[in-house]
């Protein structure tokens, strides 16, 4: 088990507290998780959401990334976290106040790079978003 996983299964069990930011933007933590993959469902608020109902696309964004970051922690090395170095958003359909399924996985992890893709559905299972990124190994400094 490493520091990434630890804090994995602590976040999924309600004993962490998530970075300011989480609670900020009201992203959440994640519902389940194993190697290579993890997923949440996701309800919005009116707080997210534009005049006409649709859903922020930076907020799926954000979503994306913190997703994506959590799929990297399930196998980043011991001694070692991450970056984003890229990230890119597609979107399918607009997102509205319904909940979303939000499911990402690792497609690709070697020593200095992690590659992970996600993907939002509504609970009737219409693609919404899909999202990829790049995530640069580092070296852990114990303030990732």
């Amino acid at each position: 088990m490493s520091w990434a996983t630890e804090r994995l299964d602590a976040l999924q069990a309600g004993r962490a507290e998530p970075p300011p930011v989480v609670r900020t933007l009201q992203l959440g933590t994640l519902d389940d998780w194993s190697e290579g993959r993890v997923s949440k469902r996701w309800v919005p608020t009116d707080d997210v959401l534009n005049g006409d109902g649709s859903m922020f696309g930076g907020y799926i964004a954000a979503l994306a990334d913190q997703m994506l970051g959590f799929a990297a922690m399930t196998v980043v090395p011991e001694g070692s976290a991450f970056r984003t170095i890229n990230l890119n958003v597609q979107f399918i359909r607009i997102a509205r106040a319904h909940p979303l399924l939000i499911e990402a996985m690792v497609v690709s992890a070697t020593k200095s790079l992690i590659v992970a893709e996600v993907v939002f559905l509504r609970e009737d299972g219409e693609l919404i978003a899909r999202a990829s990124a790049q995530q640069l190994v580092v070296p852990f400094t114990g303030s990732s």
